[in-house]
């Protein structure tokens, strides 16, 4: 099989998500990063939606374009033989299927277009500085979410339940980026950040910690295994 290519953005939260699955997995594969808002974009000839991640594979003799993490993730469970980030007990695939939708949904609406806009977004697109009100909406609502997973994981391995799921890949795919820019009060979390630092111990998550945004330094622990 030809090497598999991703084009992704390093502080798109969706392109960390297919980093982690695609290293749980042990693909090989090489990197292209691209800037998603550039008009010469090479994703904008892959994606319709102009989006990262991208994966350019090949399986069966044939090209496969799997445009953003939902078509990843599923590739990445269709070729393993046995039950890879999918749960096998149906409670807690019901589970890991509403945890990804929440992310992709109420914590991308409610705190990345927020938090992320003003922190990342703005000076990458030179508007200006952040402005404290929305800093101070984003912050709110990620201590909301932040407190339901605390609350999941005072009875769960794991997001979802007893073992590792999309769920958990998805969310540190979030919430890695948030980490970066020291939006993430750990101490407040005990039970999640024991998750998160067993996460961050894995092999996959290796190449996130050395990722670096031009001109904001990462936060003091950000690629500190044991914080």
């Amino acid at each position: 099989m030809a090497a598999s290519v991703l084009f992704h953005f390093p502080f798109d939260p969706g392109s960390r998500t297919a980093r982690l699955a695609l290293g749980e997995a042990r693909v090989e594969f090489t990197e292209t990063v691209v800037r998603p808002w550039e008009a010469d974009c090479p994703v904008g000839d892959l994606n319709p939606s102009g989006m990262p991640p991208v994966l350019q594979t090949a399986e069966a003799g044939r090209s496969l374009t799997l445009c953003e993490p939902a078509a990843i993730l599923g590739w990445l469970e269709d070729r393993s033989a046995e039950a890879f980030l999918m749960p096998v007990d149906p409670a807690e695939r019901a589970e890991t299927r509403r945890l990804v939708s929440w992310f992709d949904r109420r914590f991308n609406d409610e705190v990345n277009a927020v938090l992320l806009h003003e922190r990342m977004e703005k000076p990458l697109l030179r508007l200006g500085p952040p402005e404290a009100r929305a800093l101070r909406s984003g912050r709110e609502a990620l201590k909301a979410h932040l407190t339901m997973l605390e609350c999941l994981l005072t009875t769960r391995d794991a997001l979802a339940g007893r073992r590792l799921s999309q769920a958990d890949m998805v969310a540190a795919g979030h919430l890695s980026v948030l980490d970066y820019f020291g939006e993430i009060t750990w101490t407040a979390y005990p039970g999640l950040r024991t998750w998160y630092m067993k996460l961050k111990s894995r092999p996959c998550f290796r190449p996130l910690l050395t990722d670096r945004f031009p001109g904001v330094a990462a936060s003091g622990h950000y690629a500190d295994l044991d914080f």
